[in-house]
């Protein structure tokens, strides 16, 4: 269905926790981190922006992330958290964005951080500016082949065989925390009716949320 901008920033505020709601939910992790989940419309359609990691990073590799990370020493609000890391790693002034609402927090088990994810607003074209030491490359991606690419795969982690939860994009593979994020906001998306019902369009039904 097409959707404008101001029908995405009412429906979202509808359907998003309020900010001040998320930050005093409690969620295992010794380290609190925030991530921007970036939004806009483009010809009518949802799209959102990723952040692919160089792949000679020490942790999480190659893999497909929101923006985000560890809250800094002095950052009170971690929504201040997520629009520096969004500012640091693609680019993205703070003033650029409009912050609608946020998501359940969500904790990573090999890394124990505790992932705060505020969902923003910004204008569909912008020149992205990756940070040369942690970002490969900046990915916009329309939610519906988002949605197309879901499927529980079998993935080889630390040795180990997992089957999850997973999203795949032509060869970007969205799995972990992020698929979790991305499972919560298509939950709400679809409450709000921005987009179609799996029934309808043949798509997979909300997958669950195992920990990464």
């Amino acid at each position: 269905m097409a959707v404008s901008t101001e029908i995405l920033r009412r429906e979202l505020g509808r359907v998003l926790l309020s900010a001040d709601e998320a930050v005093r939910l409690d969620v295992p992790g010794r380290t609190d981190a925030a991530v921007l989940v970036p939004t806009y419309v483009a010809r009518g359609e949802l799209h959102l922006v990723f952040t692919k990691r160089r792949d000679d990073m020490r942790r999480h590799a190659g893999e497909i992330s929101f923006p985000g990370g560890r809250r800094d020493d002095g950052e009170d609000d971690l929504r201040t958290t997520a629009l520096r890391e969004a500012e640091e790693e693609i680019g993205l002034p703070r003033s650029a964005v409009s912050i609608v609402g946020a998501l359940q927090p969500t904790p990573t088990i090999a890394t124990g951080y505790a992932v705060y994810p505020f969902v923003g607003l910004i204008e569909s074209t912008r020149d992205w500016v990756p940070s040369a030491g942690e970002v490969a490359s900046v990915l916009e991606l329309p939610v519906r082949a988002v949605l197309s690419g879901y499927g529980r795969r079998r993935l080889l982690r630390r040795g180990l065989p997992i089957r999850t939860d997973t999203y795949l994009v032509g060869d970007d593979l969205i799995w972990g925390a992020t698929a979790r994020i991305l499972a919560d906001l298509v939950d709400r998306l679809r409450a709000a009716g921005l987009i179609e019902d799996a029934a309808r369009n043949g798509e997979a039904p909300s997958p669950s949320r195992s920990a990464r």
